[in-house]
């Protein structure tokens, strides 16, 4: 009984709905993050085996993923199940595979450690803040969907205890290349813009181009990608003497 209700309320933690969204597309809500990455990659891989004929761009989002491009032919004299609603009433149905670990080579991204927020982001981790270089490079990320402005992509990988708020006041510019935080997410700004998350460092070359229109893909930082970054020799705090006359 008690593993019948155990699976019962798994199920229910990762309900699919769909809903359509515009004349030619679908909008797929997932429980959590977790949820939308795997049906995220379960619709590529689908996809890349011609197994979802139709769709033109998927597009994921922190617990959604857009279905655009529906291609749909308009019927006439009565209501005939299009293109749509075949697939909406698939996708409900999907079981998804266990993830599996593409071994693709991580985008590597030096990184100092000196940013405004980062004592603050060293106190809500509980450690002193040179410890906070190691603690974040150590991690893998990867990128989990992308959004707020053309190459800026929200990273996972951060364990639970290593999440923080967003700042209570946000800043009216951020610069590019800065490394920010904000819940469990990692991020950082391709240029500049206000911004309200904790930042913790920067782009040693903040000219590297996150996003490029006249690169394919555009986006250095798209969805899937491992990033991992690299503390540059300039983040590791050097210890003060003082001089006493």
């Amino acid at each position: 009984m008690r593993e019948e209700l155990e699976a019962g309320k798994e199920r229910e933690e990762r309900e699919v709905r769909v809903l359509p969204a515009g004349a030619h597309a679908l909008l797929v809500e997932l429980a959590d993050g977790d949820h939308a990455e795997a049906f995220h990659a379960e619709l590529l891989s689908r996809r890349k085996r011609g197994a979802l004929p139709g769709v033109r761009e998927i597009v994921p989002g922190a617990r959604t993923v857009l279905l655009d491009g529906i291609e749909d032919q308009p019927r006439r004299g009565g209501r005939i199940p299009t293109a749509r609603d075949r697939l909406a009433r698939e996708l409900v149905s999907w079981t998804l595979p266990p993830p599996r670990c593409e071994v693709r080579d991580a985008v590597e991204i030096p990184v100092v450690y000196d940013g405004p927020d980062l004592a603050e982001v060293a106190a809500l981790w509980g450690v002193g803040a040179d410890e906070v270089p190691g603690l974040h490079s150590r991690t893998a990320f990867r990128v989990a969907f992308c959004g707020f402005a053309p190459g800026f992509g929200y990273l996972t990988g951060l364990p639970e205890r290593l999440h923080v708020p967003r700042r209570a006041t946000p800043r009216t510019r951020v610069p590019a290349g800065a490394l920010a935080l904000a819940g469990p997410y990692t991020g950082v700004y391709p240029r500049a813009s206000p911004g309200g998350w904790q930042l913790i460092g920067r782009m040693v070359d903040p000219a590297a181009a996150l996003w490029d229109p006249g690169r394919e893909p555009a986006a250095l930082l798209g969805p899937g990608t491992r990033v991992r970054f690299v503390a540059s020799r300039a983040s590791v705090p050097v210890p003060r003497t003082e001089t006493r006359s």
